[in-house]
């Protein structure tokens, strides 16, 4: 342990215990509960301080730097109305298993109980949303409360922690002596288990490979693309995890979720073996849990997952595994099945390839901005480790359905389906990678929600690229609306700013595209702006998804 040589504030020591553990950034919004913490970064400059301008965008923020380096993203606000702003990036890693530490500035020990101003309980309001809430009253206890803070955060499923840090005891003085880094822990399989795998996979004719959760890297993503291609194995992966295998790989058979290609459903439901890595098996990624049977599955079902709670949660598995991915496809990669039985597959593997390419093609719909043409330019004119991002709304489905994912975290989406969420998160994603191209697309609805960030991404130069898809409407719900009350339109219209005024305003770049042979030209002008630029493209809101219109929606209800 490192010994110090001198007594140190409470405020010291914690921002010390980040720096250990190799905290680069803090996203917050500044607040008089925690104005120790702040002086105590004062002479610690090698963590950077991010000022945002929601408590809401700060802790999207956090969330999205814990999805991209599998490390604790931090988060400090202030009490009160700060930690309920906050609320929202707790949802998101706690449903999308992301390790984050959301730090809360309270009031004074001496004035707890009294609802002194802006007194909350966090332990009672953050019991559903964080894997563990706390509050360290005594400075000698920091480093304690750290390190098990980073030890919860990242082990089993990861997922948030909260500690709430009363004011007066920032400032208390203690001889504290520091823990050491926390190590990051890992679960294995047995050698039983991998042989199990073996021998079932080798009595499927049908096999499917679904992959997601948490615990992966680059490493694991290239070896299990060796697997799957020496063994013929088609995969697919849940729900927003697109990026876990390379799209483009002869093996890559689609993704689950929102607008499903029927192909792929059709494929899941004859397969006699699903061998699932990492993924929950969550409402979306199985079609609100009707993809399938509950809680048998027809399909030989083989789960392999870090906290051995996901494991009979909802479906029970003919082999439960509790295990790290990155452990499970390490020793995965060391097994040969037999080549009569592979060969077998590869027809089927390289059927359900096709499928995928053909749900990937442009399709053609009334109006000037065909948004799928739009949505392939952007492949076309990104790297392979560009980070594209986006929030909830209608738009994503057709991100989903065109885009192909090539590197590992290129991805950063929410499965909790939050609004909003894009934005931040690319702001985060452009000061973790400076060097890469960082795309965020959001319908008008889900800008709006944190639209302010822009300020945020020009102070601290984070130059990302945002694309505004305007119709004019909250479509995910006009959808939903048309398909359940033909007609009868209620809350889901808006008026809009000028998005590309507001984005000058910010001192961003800003261009309006209102035809699909425009964007091309405005999207390298955006990439070579050398400043965060916006491009705002129109669509009618007749269209509402690849496959859906409000017309033929209202025609199904009739």
């Amino acid at each position: 342990m490192t010994s110090q040589s001198k007594p140190r504030s409470g405020a010291e020591v914690l921002i010390d215990a980040l720096d250990i553990n190799g905290v680069k950034r803090i996203y917050c919004i500044p607040g008089e509960s925690f104005l120790a913490a702040l002086d105590a970064l004062y002479d610690r400059t090698q963590i950077s301080l991010i000022v945002c301008r929601n408590e809401g965008g700060a802790s999207y923020m956090a969330e999205a730097e814990g999805k991209l380096s599998g490390k604790p993203g931090v988060c400090m606000v202030t009490r009160g109305p700060g930690a309920t702003n906050a609320s929202g990036g707790l949802h998101v890693a706690m449903q999308d298993s992301t390790p984050m530490i959301l730090l809360i500035g309270q009031i004074a020990r001496k004035d707890l109980d009294r609802e002194a101003f802006q007194e909350i309980d966090y332990r009672r309001m953050f019991s559903q949303v964080a894997k563990w809430v706390a509050q360290v009253d005594d400075a000698d206890r920091i480093p304690e409360y750290m390190n098990r803070a980073f030890c919860i955060a990242t082990s089993g499923r990861p997922g948030p922690v909260v500690l709430a840090l009363p004011e007066d005891m920032l400032c208390d003085m203690t001889d504290a002596r520091d823990a050491n880094v926390t190590p990051l822990v890992r679960t294995s399989p047995s050698q039983t288990d991998i042989t199990r795998v073996q021998e079932i996979l080798s009595e499927s004719t049908r096999p499917m490979v679904l992959i997601g959760g948490s615990g992966w890297s680059k490493e694991t993503q290239l070896q299990l693309q060796d697997i799957a291609a020496t063994n013929q194995l088609p995969v697919i992966n849940s729900f927003r995890c697109q990026d876990f295998f390379d799209n483009e790989h002869a093996n890559y058979a689609g993704d689950l979720g929102i607008g499903i290609n029927p192909a792929l459903k059709r494929r899941i439901n004859e397969s006699d073996c699903l061998l699932v890595i990492g993924a929950r098996l969550g409402e979306m990624t199985t079609a609100g849990f009707s993809l399938l049977d509950i809680p048998c599955p027809q399909q030989r079902l083989i789960h392999v997952h870090a906290s051995a709670d996901e494991l009979g949660h909802i479906y029970q598995p003919e082999l439960a595994i509790n295990a790290s991915s990155d452990r499970f496809i390490e020793l995965l990669a060391g097994i040969r099945l037999d080549s009569d039985t592979t060969s077998k597959w590869s027809d089927a593997t390289h059927q359900a390839r096709q499928d995928y390419l053909g749900w990937n093609r442009s399709i053609q719909v009334k109006g000037e901005m065909q948004f799928s043409d739009v949505i392939h330019q952007i492949r076309d004119q990104t790297e392979e480790d560009a980070i594209i991002c986006n929030g909830a709304g209608n738009n994503t489905g057709w991100l989903h359905r065109f885009f192909r994912y090539r590197g590992f975290r290129t991805q950063l989406a929410p499965t909790s389906g939050t609004m909003g969420y894009g934005m931040p998160a690319a702001i985060a994603a452009k000061l973790c990678y400076p060097d890469r191209t960082v795309v965020a697309i959001a319908g008008d609805g889900d800008f709006m929600m944190n639209g302010q960030e822009l300020a945020t991404a020009m102070q601290y130069r984070a130059n990302i690229i945002v694309i505004v898809v305007n119709n004019g409407i909250h479509a995910t719900i006009r959808m939903h609306q048309e398909r359940e009350y033909p007609g009868r339109v209620i809350g889901t219209d808006m008026i809009n700013p000028d998005f590309v005024a507001l984005a000058q305003a910010h001192g961003c770049q800003g261009e309006l595209v209102t035809k699909t042979d425009q964007f091309a030209a405005a999207f390298e002008r955006a990439k070579t702006a050398d400043r965060p630029a916006l491009i705002e493209i129109c669509v009618a809101p007749e269209i509402l998804i690849p496959v859906a219109t409000p017309a033929n929606l209202r025609a199904q209800k009739a």
